[in-house]
């Protein structure tokens, strides 16, 4: 198994070259052994840019509505569904025998401004309800997995049971959890349902209080016989910290043990802090990523690797993340101009391995 250093020789020296998924699958057999890579997908390019779709097409084979299934896409105005987006993009995946999975039920992020009037616990229920069962019931047989409930845990370890602040928290308390992951099942019985969580992977005090947070939060859903079926780790890498691949291993294990399925749901690596150096940036980006998937690998075959966007020209990270000399940030698999980097041939090569 290649090390931190043996990968970026490899890199350099190009024995882990950048191809396309549909390039590297041999046969069926081999095809239905590879673990399946996703992407999630811009509206505005996937509508409009051929190179865009084509890159799509040639790399993914399941994708995730970027933003589409969020509160505030989703619900404009109280009593206001729009589905065009999610529905677009489920039919793009169906045309191009993908699939597509649902990103997220219920999130602290992206709400509406009307969710602001949400004012007793009998309002906060009967909404939460009426979004799950109706949104969960239009895709059911469709979408088979399900974010349910995104990034729960407080960065600060938070007020209640270190849960993050939210309208459904305020008004439901940490019910609200169980109350989605219920409400998710009763509307797709068939659909696997994920808890998805980030910075969990890195060395550092932060880091370690995350990962405890999240498996006491997991242990007690379970305890409580709430249908959690998998847990999804984001992997929004933070470039300048090292992957604690030892504690991570044990997480993915613990997880494994508690019988749930492992899922890598948003992988990128922020690279602001990272030197401009195009190369130097770009083999210390996918050692991360190698780093990271390694430690997951050691102990569990994950159900997915999905990153949050497909190329450099279209990602979330210069928003909260800019570089500070200018140059464009590079956190994906392909560059700009739809080139596969170095990253690509790590994710490829795990997306190969077999447990």
């Amino acid at each position: 198994m290649l090390g931190s250093a043996g990968l970026a020789g490899a890199l350099a020296s190009g024995t882990l070259t950048g191809r396309a998924a549909t390039a590297t699958v041999a046969s069926p057999a081999r095809a239905n052994r590879r673990i399946p890579y996703g992407a999630c997908v811009n509206f505005a390019p996937l509508q409009n840019e051929s190179e865009y779709r084509i890159a799509i097409e040639t790399y993914c084979q399941q994708l995730t509505p970027e933003g589409g299934l969020f509160w505030d896409y989703l619900r404009p105005a109280r009593g206001q569904f729009n589905f065009d987006f999610p529905d677009k993009v489920l039919a793009f995946a169906d045309t191009n025998e993908m699939t597509m999975r649902g990103h997220t039920l219920v999130w602290y992020g992206a709400m509406p401004d009307w969710t602001k009037e949400i004012a007793s616990a009998a309002e906060a229920e009967r909404e939460l309800t009426n979004h799950i069962e109706k949104v969960v019931s239009r895709y059911r047989g469709k979408i088979k997995t399900w974010h349910v409930v995104n990034e729960p845990i407080d960065d600060a370890k938070g007020s209640v049971a270190g849960l993050r602040p939210s309208v459904w928290l305020t008004q439901l308390g940490p019910k609200y959890i169980d109350m989605a992951f219920r409400l998710a099942h009763r509307a797709d019985p068939s659909a696997e349902l994920v808890l998805n969580e980030y910075d969990i992977e890195c060395v550092g005090e932060a880091f370690t209080a995350r990962r405890e947070a999240l498996l006491t939060l997991i242990r007690d859903l379970l305890a409580r016989g709430v249908p959690l079926h998998g847990i999804g780790l984001q992997g929004h890498i933070r470039g300048q910290y090292e992957i604690d691949e030892d504690a991570l291993s044990r997480f993915v294990s613990e997880i494994r043990s508690l019988g749930l399925s492992v899922h890598v749901t948003e992988l990128d690596v922020i690279d602001k802090d990272l030197p401009g150096t195009i190369t130097v940036r770009d083999v210390i980006v996918a050692a991360r990523a190698h780093d990271f998937l390694h430690a997951i690998f050691a102990v569990a075959r994950p159900s997915v690797i999905a990153t949050w966007g497909i190329t450099d020209r279209y990602t979330w990270v210069p928003t909260w993340f800019k570089r500070t000399d200018g140059l464009i940030n590079r956190p994906l698999p392909l560059d700009e101009f739809y080139r596969p980097k170095p990253l690509w041939s790590v994710i490829d090569y795990f997306c190969q391995k077999a447990v």
